[in-house]
């Protein structure tokens, strides 16, 4: 075998149950010290395949090489002693524990040295790679980025050589997206191999050697990054060509629809989460909201729809597009908002956690969108039914049937199935927060359409999202939070990137009045 190898896979199937294969027969191989990005549409069966090297799953058939060994990975501890490690899209961190605490968690009593010695392995760690990393911090007080560190530097800590990466740019910004491609040069000049999983099709050119691409569980080849391009890759991904140009219609007769004035709201925790915001969305507009996660896209959206309760002196007036007459959404209920006749679609961020029933079927999921408005004592399950199975062919949700429970599918084919019966209620006002976040680029373009149509009807879209590139070629005004604030409003057809990202991390000071 290649001593240039450091992993082979050969031949590997992974099934749950009878109707789902998330892996068949992939052989592929990860080199040493490079950077090797795996793609593929959602429901591929990337993710599968990875849990696989790490120890969360076993496969049904196939083997498993590393340094020309066989090897049997049936735990992520035999994944770490084979030096392997996978930092995962949600973070394995306890809040209130410090970096050095939370490296120590999991490790054996003969490793879980003292809390100094381990401190200073990651002090070592990160002057080596240009880690930013305290020590001493509390998990609680980092951004989600220093979180992001932390796992990395924790695999590192426990000795891995290989580390997988799911979606690692998903809540960066642009300056924080550069350091982190820096560090993974870094480990990969250190002879580290690395493997990001990721949507992100021209950060897979910027920061790769290779790509692998899976279509429908089936390895499709592995080519040079430096041979590869956008449309080459999402070609090989789909199996057919793809326009991949965002539409974005001039807008006309735009209308006020929303005037949002001195909005402040309180986390969970009782701190100011969103400070002082005043701002507008037009009907005939795609309004973007654009920020470091945590910065108040959350309770901006669950203000407007009545979920998120808000400080006294601020205002959000809806004008219905009918009458023009001006209702005061603040002290309303959602039932109460929704009586006024006031249309409000909402695409969540949690999308199990609040968007969708879990253990409910696609047709369920549907009927919790208009089950009030039957009249009998029983539900009525045709258009509920209708509806799943338009959602599911035009979304192509890998499900093995629309009644499966949801939690069951994948996140990609999750978020389809809330998207589209969120669009399909014809709202005058539509949120949408992070509403392609883990979906493959074929399908994210497929969501991009159905808001531009949207905005086409006169629907007034907010559109919260972590991929400025999208934002800048999607929205036409972005509204930029920082800290709770609102940090300026930019026109998407002439803004850049980098004034983006500008505006996102580092807060303006009002301009003294007169």
């Amino acid at each position: 075998m290649d001593n240039n190898i450091a992993v082979s896979m050969r031949h590997i199937t992974k099934a749950f149950g009878t109707k789902v294969v998330a892996n068949k027969d992939v052989s592929m191989d990860i080199h040493r010290g490079e950077i090797l990005a795996l793609l593929g549409e959602n429901g591929s069966g990337k993710t599968t395949l990875m849990n696989m090297l790490s120890g969360i799953y076993h496969q049904d058939s196939g083997q498993i090489f590393v340094d020309g060994q066989e090897v049997h990975i049936t735990s992520p501890k035999d994944a770490y002693d084979l030096g392997i490690g996978m930092i995962h899209q949600h973070f394995k961190l306890v809040d209130v524990f410090t970096a050095t605490e939370n490296v120590a968690l999991g490790m054996d009593k003969s490793a879980a040295k003292n809390n100094k010695e381990i401190a200073k392995g990651i002090t070592e760690i990160c002057e080596k790679y240009g880690f930013d990393v305290d020590p001493k911090k509390k998990v609680y007080n980092m951004t989600v980025s220093q979180k992001q560190t932390l796992e990395i530097v924790k695999t590192l800590y426990r000795g891995a050589d290989i580390l997988i990466l799911d979606e690692p740019t998903a809540v960066l910004t642009p300056q924080e997206t550069d350091k982190l491609f820096a560090v993974l040069r870094n480990m990969k000049a250190d002879g580290k191999s690395i493997i990001i999983i990721t949507h992100k099709l021209h950060e897979v050119l910027a920061i790769s050697d290779r790509v692998s691409i899976l279509r429908k569980g089936e390895y499709i080849g592995t080519v040079e990054t430096k041979d590869a391009t956008v449309q080459s890759l999402t070609e090989m991904m789909v199996g057919q060509k793809v326009e991949l140009d965002i539409e974005r219609p001039e807008t006309e007769n735009k209308e006020l629809r929303l005037t949002i004035s001195h909005l402040s709201c309180l986390d969970k925790y009782g701190v100011k989460a969103l400070d002082d915001v005043s701002l507008e969305a037009y009907g005939g507009e795609i309004l973007g909201i654009a920020g470091i996660s945590g910065s108040g896209q959350k309770q901006l959206l669950e203000a407007i729809a009545g979920l998120q309760a808000a400080e006294d002196g601020g205002s959000i007036v809806y004008i219905d597009p009918e009458t023009g007459k001006k209702e005061e959404l603040i002290g309303k209920s959602v039932t109460q908002i929704k009586k006024m006749g006031v249309a409000l679609s909402f695409v969540p961020e949690d999308r199990l956690g609040m968007g969708l029933v879990g253990s409910m079927g696609m047709t369920d999921n549907m009927m919790l969108r208009s089950y009030k408005k039957g009249h009998s004592i029983f539900a009525d399950r045709k258009a509920p039914r209708e509806l799943a199975l338009k959602v599911k062919e035009e979304l192509e949700v890998v499900t093995p049937g629309i009644q499966t429970p949801v939690r069951k599918l994948s996140g990609g084919n999750v978020q389809k199935v809330l998207v589209g019966r969120e669009i399909a209620a014809e709202p005058t006002v539509l949120m949408a927060a992070y509403a392609v976040r883990g979906l493959d680029i074929n399908t994210s373009y497929t969501i991009y359409h159905l808001l531009n149509e949207e905005k086409k009807k006169g629907t007034a879209v907010i559109y919260v999202g972590e991929d400025l590139d999208v934002l800048l070629a999607l929205c036409d005004r972005i509204a930029v939070l920082c800290d709770g604030k609102l940090n300026g409003v930019v026109d998407g057809r002439t803004a850049t990137k980098e004034e983006v990202g500008e505006l996102m991390t580092n807060l303006k000071e009002k301009e003294a009045t007169a």
